[in-house]
C-alpha cells in the first residue's frame, strides 16, 4: 500500500450506504491525502461523517471536505479519483479528471487490485443477497475466516487487512459496481448470476446496457475462471442466452426445476444434485418460494466449485433461514402475519414474493420510479391480492394504471381469472399514503386472521425514505408498535 502514502486522492460521493465511507477510511489508513466531495449537505451525511471523524482521530490525520457542491479544481488537482458506484462513467466531472491525467477508480477496483485472497462474485436482479449470504455460510463452515461484503452496506475495503491469500471473499456486486470493474477489465475468478430481468433502467437507460453491466462479472475471466448461470428459460431467459458468451471461463449451470442438462438441479425425487453427486434433499431448504430454491442451487453450485464439501453445504442449507428485509416475518398479530420484503425494489421481485405467500394478501406497494413496466406485477396482484395499500411515489400512478388495464382485460375474458380461493372481484385499492404509519394502520384494518400483510413495494424507496433498508426498518418498528385485539 506504500504507493498511496502522500498521494492526493479525491473521493467522489461519500454517501450513506457505507461504500464511500469504507473507501475514505481505508485511504486515510494508507496515509493518502484525502479530499471528499459530495453534492449532499452535512446534515444528510451526518452518520457517515461521524464514523469518518472517528477514523481520522485514530489515524492522526484528517480529510478535506467539499460538501453540497463539486468544484472543478478538485477534479483537476488529484492523482486518483475514487467514484461512488452511482456515478456514471460518462460524468462530465470524471471526464474533466481524465483530461487532467487522473486515474479513475472505484471501491471495487481498489479492492480487487489489493485483495490477496480468492474472490467469489455474485450478482443478479433478484436473489443476489440471499445467494451471497448462503454462499458465505457454506464457505464459513469450511473456512471460518471467510469474508462476506460488497453491496450489503458492508465495505470490502474495511475487511482488507484481515484477508490472507487463503481467505475466501464472497462479494455481492451490483450493476453499478460491475460497471466500474468492467471498465478496468476485472472479473472475479468465481462468478454467479442468479437471474436477470429489467431493473435500474432509470440509470442504465436500456435493458441492453443493464445486461451488459451484469455480464462484466465474467467477461474478463481467464481460462481457469468459473461462471455459474441460471439455465431456467422461464425464470431467466437472458442468462440462458449467455452460455456462448461465458468464455474463456468454464460454464456451470443450475435450474430449480427438473432439468437433466443443468449441472445443479432437483430430481423428480426431490434430491439436489451437482453433476452426479447427491448433496441434500429439497426438504432441507427452509426458505419459501421457488425463487429461493433457485438461490439455494446457485449458492450450492458456486460453493461446490470452490471446493466446499457436500457435508458443509448440506449443513448450511439446513440452518439458513433467510436475510433481513427479504421475506422477513416480522410479527404475527391476531392471526395476521406481517412480512418485510422491502428489498423488492422492482416488479419481478414483488411477483416472486406474491408467489411464495399462501392465503390472502394485503399488499403494501408503490414508490419511486425506475422506468420499469408494471403489467406483469399487476397481473399477479389481480390474481393473488385482496387489498392493495399504495405508498406515495412517482411510480405509484403507473402501478395503479397497470392494475386497471389488467382488470379490464380480465373482465373482458382476455386474462386468467383470479385464484379460485380469492374473491372474484378487483382488489380493493387504498391510498396512496405519504406516511408509512397510516399505511400500516390501514393494512391492519383490512387484514383478517389467516391473511398476510406484505411489504413488497416493487419500486424504489426514495422520497419517503433514505433507501429501501430505511423503509424496512420503519416497517418493522411500526409493526412492533401495533396493538392487538387483546390490548
Amino acid at each position: 500500500m506504500q504507493q498511496l502514502n502522500g498521494t492526493r486522492v479525491l473521493v467522489m460521493g461519500l454517501g450513506v450506504h457505507g461504500g464511500g465511507l469504507g473507501v475514505a477510511r481505508w485511504l486515510l489508513r494508507q496515509r493518502a491525502e484525502v479530499t471528499i466531495t459530495d453534492m449532499a449537505d452535512p446534515k444528510t451525511l451526518e452518520g457517515s461523517l461521524a464514523a469518518l471523524h472517528q477514523t481520522e482521530a485514530e489515524c492522526g490525520t484528517a480529510a478535506r471536505y467539499v460538501l453540497g457542491e463539486h468544484r472543478a479544481e478538485d477534479f483537476t488537482g488529484h492523482a486518483i479519483i475514487v467514484a461512488n458506484p452511482a456515478v456514471r462513467s460518462d460524468s462530465p466531472w470524471l471526464a474533466m479528471a481524465r483530461a487532467a491525467g487522473a486515474t479513475i477508480e472505484t471501491e471495487m477496483t481498489l479492492f480487487f487490485r489489493h485483495c490477496p485472497g480468492p474472490i467469489l462474485g455474485i450478482t443478479g436482479t433478484k436473489g443476489k443477497t440471499t445467494t451471497t449470504m448462503l454462499t458465505g455460510a457454506m464457505l464459513r463452515r469450511q473456512s471460518p475466516d471467510a469474508i462476506v461484503a460488497g453491496n450489503l452496506r458492508v465495505s470490502a475495503l474495511d475487511a482488507l487487512e484481515r484477508i490472507t491469500p487463503t481467505t475466501p471473499v464472497v462479494l455481492e456486486l451490483s450493476s453499478f459496481q460491475l460497471g466500474g470493474l468492467g471498465e478496468a477489465g476485472i472479473s472475479p475468478r468465481y462468478a454467479c448470476v442468479t437471474n436477470l430481468s429489467p431493473d435500474h433502467l432509470n440509470y442504465h437507460g436500456t435493458m441492453e446496457e443493464y445486461a451488459h453491466a451484469k455480464q462484466q462479472i465474467f467477461a474478463h475471466q481467464s481460462a481457469d475462471g468459473i461462471v455459474v448461470l441460471n439455465q431456467d428459460l422461464r425464470e431467466s431467459p437472458i442468462t440462458a442466452a449467455w452460455f456462448a458468451d461465458a468464455r474463456p471461463g468454464q460454464l456451470r449451470t443450475f435450474s430449480p426445476r427438473p432439468n437433466d442438462e443443468a449441472n445443479c438441479r432437483i430430481t423428480q425425487e426431490g434430491e439436489v444434485i451437482y453433476h452426479d453427486e447427491v448433496l441434500f434433499n429439497v426438504s432441507d431448504i427452509r426458505l419459501t418460494g421457488e425463487h429461493n430454491r433457485a438461490n439455494v442451487l446457485a449458492a450450492t453450485a458456486l460453493a461446490r466449485e470452490f471446493g466446499v464439501t457436500a457435508e458443509h453445504i448440506r449443513a448450511a442449507v439446513r440452518e439458513f433461514t433467510g436475510v433481513e428485509h427479504r421475506m422477513e416475518i416480522v410479527r404475527e398479530i391476531d392471526g395476521v402475519t406481517y412480512i418485510n420484503d422491502t428489498t423488492a425494489t422492482n416488479p419481478s421481485a414483488a411477483q416472486a414474493a406474491l408467489a411464495s405467500v399462501t392465503g390472502p394478501i394485503v399488499l403494501l406497494a408503490g414508490g419511486a420510479d425506475k422506468r420499469l413496466a408494471f403489467d406483469e406485477l399487476a397481473r399477479a396482484i389481480v390474481q393473488r391480492v385482496k387489498v392493495v395499500i399504495l405508498l406515495d411515489g412517482n411510480a405509484t400512478d403507473r402501478l395503479q394504471n397497470a392494475l386497471s388495464r389488467v382488470w379490464n382485460d380480465t373482465i373482458s375474458g382476455n386474462q386468467t381469472p383470479r385464484d379460485a380461493n380469492m374473491r372474484s372481484a378487483f382488489p380493493h385499492i387504498v391510498g396512496p399514503f405519504d406516511n408509512l404509519t397510516a399505511a400500516i394502520q390501514e393494512a391492519q384494518r383490512y387484514a383478517m386472521p389467516g391473511d398476510a400483510v406484505l411489504l413488497s413495494p416493487g419500486c424504489a424507496s426514495f422520497g419517503m425514505f433514505r433507501n429501501e433498508f430505511h423503509r424496512g426498518e420503519e416497517f418493522r418498528r411500526l409493526v412492533h408498535k401495533l396493538r392487538t385485539d387483546e390490548t
